[in-house]
């Protein structure tokens, strides 16, 4: 490759290149973030191969959090690399799009499995544009900006448009049109007249989900997104013939029409136990009956599943045991469900006529659609016996409250637990117009005045069911480290997140070096606790070595034969550490910790199979050092430090011809090997600088050491000279690397600085630690204990007037009817995303938590529980599956609900590693909603 002095490359038979590799990475940058300011709906993005765009990156230097990518990953691990990277070739699209189907542009089939950031990229228009000119190629995959949710709005690239599979009545053809979310029934009608050839007029299309007839589809401007359409379901066709409408009964056993209706309209009142309506169409009226399994039967004139509407709910078949369908990876959504539909006071609350406590003013609800679709939800539930329902509706409302649950990926059920219940408060938010409150500091009052005070003035905004039976109350002490400022609040909660202590340990294998040159690299095990963080390592390291009082250890990652990263932070958790890792230590004297740091890299030259020189290249080996300069520093002081730190690899042979005054020590002092090998390295870079003398040279050629010395940058891929009078800037990290030659293995062991063991080796002699139990209530303990703030967390203390990592205590103050505990099974951090498998022993009976709550009602009020329902999630972070555990409380008798699949389970079978989310109800507790019957108690 010949760059040209106008700035123009010149490769693959002189084609021109106008751009270098920075310069494309500055264009690009600069379109995205004008792209990013300007987000209107509408916008095209275009979804780029993740391979090929890694590619682009590493050729054009972009580091690895540019675009969210995470090392660990398989298309970034190269990203970290020392030589030159080739100009990647034509944009290929290939690995993301089904093959095989012969369709382009927005109707292209991507994988349906395709993930953003691992998968896939989206690049705004403009940015495509130039890359497209840069490098050709495709296909191209443009894909449009919509917006989503009617209470947060968001923006997102719609990468997967609604796929539909059409029916066609007349010959029961099918074929498959895609469409936006955001199209509208008319352009529906548009598209499917036109591919089946008939016209609008004589046409009406039903959502023919399941096979089953559920409603007309309306020519009107209601969108597809509204219509709850789902992904890849059916619509049916159907074409007037002479004033007639096929019959909805179909075909005989000959093929021909059994009959032909009318026209009519298709509408009928839903109802639920032959109860009236709601003013929307929702049926009201429910005996508690039936909630607690009488024989009642079920009056759907059109559920939305299809299921038989005839049929009878009995003992046998009774209510609380319908399955959910899954709609595309919504068992996270299925199981959050089937835990609240079986929750005794919701189900008291939903059977009943709530249409009053409906909040359409509320901004931050969904005008009550979302708790009017869970309310028909469960009632569903409770009334088609064994029959599975598809929660089509629900899912709609809930992505309009929530967008980031709309699609069909997989995602966490506790958080869509949180904003499931948040939407529903909102909804059924008794405060129609919210008081403005300014809340006031303890200043030393009595903690029962302070809670009773916060406690009013929360009711006072918000007032629901929700709050009723799922919110309590948690005491929070924050100390200032400076001046002991304590400040005290009270504030509500609605579930409770415990972390998973654990006493499992694990071992680490580091490899300390010597920054001084005293002594040769040595691999050390620790054992550490398994969740610690790094500031656990480098205790236990210290301890191994024997660090003295007056030196430091810098703990670093070693990959790909250069400092990935340096381990400086003592509270970034040891599981960003993987066992195939490879760690370094390096030891140096404490005050040598204010001066310049200098990391020395090394290369040695590879040769093509063809004789020509030309073809070689230089690839980065061995371990990489790190030594300190004096200050001030020059070429020259670099040149004595890198002999200095390599002073322990010289082999002996070599000594017995150097030494000078060791009094018969082979190694001598850090100081006497640094003088008596000044003389041993040819320092150069190109065609000459040298850094040493003529009689130095001399020397030294006669000494046949050949070692060049050159400064580098980040990406090693830019060497520079040293000059002996050039001075170094004080502070900054200086890069060094040293490219071998055959003979300098002569002099240098280069074997203590290969092959670095990794952090932890697994293999067949190794034994794998079994997972211990870990106790509930040390779950419990560990989230009530006291802390020091994350630094990302920073308090604002009121009398430093400055942000502090202050010391937080929670202790639990008042419990609310239906408690709920999210187990902290998933940890996520800039390098690395885990699910931990702990088994946490939870109790089902009597759960006693009088000793955590520290106010004590003049009612009494029990703080005992008993379970009721567990979320529970399978595998791991990729391919995981939930599924959930719920109690039918007047049976006394436990199911497992797995999507459409319900089954019975016994007690003993509940308490397992997958447990995720657990529901408790108070024992004996009777609250009063204002509606009707006390809740059923225990």
């Amino acid at each position: 490759m010949t760059i040209l002095d106008s700035g123009y490359m010149m490769e693959n038979g002189g084609v021109g290149i106008p751009f270098t590799p920075e310069e494309e990475k500055r264009i690009v940058l600069e379109l995205t973030n004008k792209a990013e300011a300007n987000l209107e709906e509408g916008n095209l993005y275009y979804v780029v191969s993740n391979r090929w765009f890694a590619s682009w990156q590493k050729y054009t230097g972009q580091d690895i959090d540019t675009y969210l990518f995470n090392k660990h990953s398989t298309d970034s691990q190269s990203l970290v690399l020392s030589k030159p990277i080739d100009r990647p070739g034509s944009i290929d699209n290939s690995d993301i799009v089904v093959t095989g189907i012969d369709t382009k542009g927005d109707d292209l089939e991507l994988h349906r499995t395709l993930e953003e950031g691992r998968d896939y990229v989206l690049v705004p228009q403009q940015v495509w544009e130039k890359l497209f000119d840069w490098y050709k190629g495709g296909p191209a995959l443009p894909r449009k900006l919509i917006s989503q949710g009617d209470v947060n709005k968001q923006f997102n690239v719609e990468v997967f448009p609604l796929c539909l599979k059409i029916i066609d009545s007349r010959d029961n053809s099918q074929s498959v049109i895609k469409l936006s979310k955001k199209a509208s029934l008319h352009e529906l009608y548009e598209r499917v007249c036109a591919l089946r050839g008939t016209e609008p007029e004589k046409a009406r299309i039903w959502d023919y989900f399941n096979k089953q007839k559920h409603e007309i589809l309306e020519d009107s401007n209601k969108t597809l997104e509204k219509s709850e359409l789902q992904m890849g379901q059916d619509i049916l066709l159907e074409v007037q013939v002479d004033g007639f409408w096929p019959s909805r009964f179909g075909k005989d056993s000959t093929g021909n029409e059994l009959a032909l209706i009318p026209i009519e309209p298709s509408r009928s009142s839903l109802t639920i136990a032959g109860g009236p309506t709601l003013s929307n169409g929702h049926s009201t009226s429910y005996d508690s009956s039936f909630y607690r399994g009488s024989t009642l039967t079920s009056g759907f004139a059109d559920m939305e599943d299809g299921s038989d509407t005839s049929r009878t709910a009995t003992k046998a078949d009774r209510g609380g045991l319908a399955g959910l369908q899954n709609l595309g990876n919504t068992c996270f959504m299925n199981s959050a469900i089937q835990c609240l539909v079986h929750t005794p006071p919701l189900v008291e609350y939903f059977l009943q006529d709530y249409t009053d406590e409906i909040n359409d003013q509320n901004p931050l609800g969904l005008h009550g659609e979302l708790a009017l679709a869970f309310g028909e939800l469960l009632r569903k539930l409770w009334s088609s016996g064994r029959t599975p329902i598809a929660p089509r509706a629900f899912k709609v409302k809930l992505a309009r409250f929530a967008p980031q649950f709309s699609g069909y990926n997989q995602h966490d059920s506790q958080e869509l637990l949180a904003f499931l219940l948040d939407g529903l408060h909102e909804d059924l938010n008794r405060v129609k117009q919210k008081p403005y409150i300014e809340t006031k500091d303890s200043d030393g009052r009595p903690d029962e005045e302070v809670a009773d005070e916060c406690w009013r003035y929360h009711k006072a905004r918000n007032d629901s069911i929700i709050v009723d039976v799922c919110q309590g109350q948690y005491k929070s002490t924050l100390v200032c480290p400076v001046c002991s400022k304590i400040s005290i609040t009270f504030d509500p909660f609605m579930y409770l997140s415990l972390p998973l202590p654990s006493t499992v340990t694990r071992t680490m294998t580091v490899t300390v070096f010597y920054s001084d040159g005293s002594g040769l690299p040595m691999p050390y095990t620790v054992t550490v606790l398994k969740h610690g963080c790094w500031k656990d390592l480098n205790l236990g390291l210290a301890t191994a070595c024997c660090l003295r009082s007056d030196e430091s250890l810098l703990l670093a990652e070693v990959y790909e034969h250069r400092i990935y990263r340096y381990l400086d932070s003592p509270l970034e958790p040891l599981s960003s550490i993987k066992d195939d890792d490879h760690i370094v230590a390096y030891r140096f004297p404490k005050k040598w910790a204010e001066l310049t740091r200098l990391e020395i890299c090394h290369r040695f030259l590879e040769k093509c199979l063809s004789d020509n020189l030309n073809c070689s290249e230089r690839k980065l080996f061995l371990t990489p050092l790190v030594t300190y300069l004096g200050n001030p520093q020059t070429g020259a002081d670099i040149d004595l430090a890198v002999i200095r730190v390599l002073s322990p690899l010289r082999r002996k042979t070599y000594l017995s011809l150097t030494k000078v005054n060791n009094d018969g020590k082979e190694n001598g002092s850090a100081s006497e090997a640094f003088d008596e090998s000044r003389n041993s390295f040819t320092t150069h870079c190109g065609s000459g600088n040298l850094l040493m003398d003529n009689a130095e040279l001399e020397e030294t050629s006669r000494r046949e050491l050949t070692f060049q010395l050159c400064l580098t940058d980040d990406r090693g891929l830019n060497c520079r000279p040293i000059l002996k009078d050039s001075l170094i800037k004080p502070g900054q990290v200086v890069k060094v690397i040293l490219d071998w030659t055959n003979k300098d293995y002569e002099f240098y062991d280069a074997s203590y600085l290969k092959d670095l063991p990794e952090v932890h080796k697994t293999g067949i002699n190794v034994k794998k630690t079994q997972q211990e139990a870990v106790s509930f209530f040390s779950c419990l303990d560990a989230f009530l204990k006291e802390e020091p703030l994350g630094p990302d967390d920073m308090w604002y203390c009121p009398r430093c007037k400055e942000h502090r990592q202050a010391t937080k205590k929670l202790d639990l103050w008042r419990l609310p009817d239906i408690l709920v505990f999210h187990l902290k099974r998933f940890s996520y951090s800039r390098y690395l995303k885990n699910k931990l498998d702990t088994f946490v022993n939870f109790p089902i009976h009597n759960l006693d938590l009088s000793k955590y709550v520290k106010f004590k009602d003049a009612l009494g009020q029990p703080h005992v529980y008993e379970l009721y329902a567990i979320s529970n999630h399978y595998g791991g972070l990729g391919g995981g599956h939930y599924s959930a555990y719920a109690k039918l409380i007047d049976e006394n008798s436990w199911y497992h609900f797995d999507d459409s699949h319900v089954s019975p389970v016994s007690e003993a079978e509940i308490t397992t590693s997958a447990a995720y989310v657990l529901f408790y109800q108070r024992v004996k507790a009777e609250p009063n909603f204002g509606l009707g019957e006390p809740s059923l108690g225990q």
